[in-house]
């Protein structure tokens, strides 16, 4: 029914763990950035499942890589049950100083159990949800430098010709760089990244930055903008292609960002919880807004079996 969660269609899913691994992944990615976190693996009567946790971004101790904890996953489960004992569990030997770590962790352990409970079923997530799947496309997210060039974009457009892009605006992206990007034809979205409530150093840079992406991206999305009333005037006619990312969390948020936007972006791992990602699944089919049709970053293993 149009507005009702699917939650109840995964949640009595027989769930066996028998045991839980961790794994260290590492990668230095563009400019020298090195990204590590963990791969969460639940195992249980000859299939394994797969999540990551992506809250931290350096070893400092806290990683469940480092920590290891025992955290008694053991057992015999439904999937609703398994997540209910885990929101009982001290995952962080600390509590971390960023909330949203908490829902990261939460969301490696909770995907792994939907990634096991599907392979111990035999059955696909769409087969479970009594959905038809849909294609998606996936977009390269990246940032294109301190000294922002158009290279990363070609360099990656030579190996895939068909690969698109969505990038991190920055205010010091000079006329021509834009030109150059544009001519590329394969931005889907631009994040201008205004929702993590960084100070704006020079709103003049910002404003001009604005005029300068808005016209020559015409057809891409302009992902969590400024909450400014200039940059808002600037929007004004460009609201169709608005979207959210950063502030959406939870169900109550769809509706309520800045401005009345019909996209938003929603990352589960943000999210945290698989019976609050489907509210949100939710309240998108009763036509609040509209998900982004298509997926930012690399797959998964788990739910896109």
């Amino acid at each position: 029914m149009k507005g009702e969660s699917l939650w109840p269609r995964l949640a009595g899913l027989s769930l066996v763990i028998e045991a839980c691994e961790y794994e260290r992944l590492h990668a230095v990615l563009a400019y020298e950035f090195e990204r590590i976190t963990t791969h969460v693996r639940l195992v249980g009567s000859g299939v394994d499942g797969l999540g990551e946790d992506i809250s931290v971004f350096r070893e400092d101790g806290t990683a469940l890589h480092e920590t290891r904890p025992a955290l008694l996953l053991e057992g015999e489960w439904t999937l609703a049950a398994f997540c209910e004992h885990l929101g009982t569990l001290e995952l962080w030997p600390e509590p971390p100083e960023w909330d949203g770590a908490l829902r990261f962790r939460q969301w490696a352990f909770e995907s792994a159990a939907l990634d096991l409970a599907l392979r111990q079923a035999g059955h696909s997530l769409h087969d479970v949800l009594g959905l038809e799947p849909q294609p998606v496309r996936f977009v390269n997210s990246l940032g294109l430098g301190k000294e922002p060039s158009v290279e990363p974009l070609l360099r990656r457009l030579a190996r895939s010709p068909v690969v698109r892009f969505k990038l991190d605006a920055e205010a010091t992206w000079p006329p021509a760089l834009v030109d150059e990007v544009a001519a590329t034809g394969a931005v889907d979205t631009i994040d201008f990244k205004g929702q993590y409530g960084l100070e704006v150093e020079d709103p003049e840079a910002l404003a001009a930055l604005y005029d300068r992406v808005l016209p020559a991206f015409p057809h891409a999305y302009l992902e969590d903008p400024h909450d400014l009333s200039e940059i808002a005037q600037r929007l004004g006619s460009h609201l169709e292609r608005v979207s959210y990312d950063s502030p959406i969390r939870a169900a109550e948020d769809i509706g309520a960002t800045p401005l009345a936007a019909r996209v938003v972006n929603v990352k589960p791992s943000r999210i945290g919880s698989l019976r609050r990602l489907f509210e949100v699944y939710a309240r998108l089919r009763a036509g609040t807004a509209a998900e982004v049709p298509r997926r930012h970053g690399r797959a998964g293993r788990g739910t896109g079996r």
